[in-house]
């Protein structure tokens, strides 16, 4: 059965908070991030974010054309051809919020220089090229506790078809 995320999508309203609001909300929720997370939390982009609705939809590399796997820039552009958007930075806290009962990973590998299985990407342009520099967030569930991770990859890295990422929708 196709979840209605990946179908309809549903909105989720980001910004309007301070970095220390958001991090207040994390630590309420029980969220855990990484280093990765609290580097991208620290961008500018987090300094005054304006308040705004997105619809959110997730799809798979697959989905977007890819049944043996592709690289993020190919990923990101396939997206926009089927009418996706990024998604700005800052989305990445508030759909970990809006997705609290988001499944626990089949796994309790946290780092393994691979994407990590269970997790939902948020698609989002990277901030630097710098393969060593956070890329975006990626959402996930290990042992019950809900985690938003950062992560880092450059564009030779191949991302596997069954991979699940969040994508802006035109709304409706």
């Amino acid at each position: 059965m196709i979840s209605t995320a990946k179908v309809d999508g549903f909105v989720v309203r980001a910004g309007g908070h301070s970095r220390v609001e958001i991090l207040r909300f994390l630590r309420s929720a029980d969220v855990l991030v990484n280093l990765h997370a609290e580097t991208l939390l620290a961008h500018p982009a987090f300094d005054n974010p304006v308040r705004q609705n997105l619809r959110i939809v997730e799809r798979t590399v697959e989905e977007l054309g890819f049944a043996h796997g592709a690289v993020q820039s190919q990923i990101f552009s396939a997206a926009r051809n089927h009418g996706l958007a990024l998604c700005p930075l800052v989305t990445g806290p508030y759909l970990r919020l809006a997705m609290m009962g988001q499944s626990n990973a089949p796994d309790s590998v946290l780092s393994a220089g691979r994407a990590p299985t269970g997790a939902i990407h948020v698609a989002s342009e990277p901030l630097s090229e710098d393969a060593e520099y956070p890329k975006g967030f990626y959402l996930r569930v290990v042992d019950g506790q809900a985690w938003l991770r950062g992560y880092r990859c450059d564009d030779t890295y191949v991302w596997a078809p069954h991979h699940r990422l969040a994508f802006l929708s035109p709304s409706r």
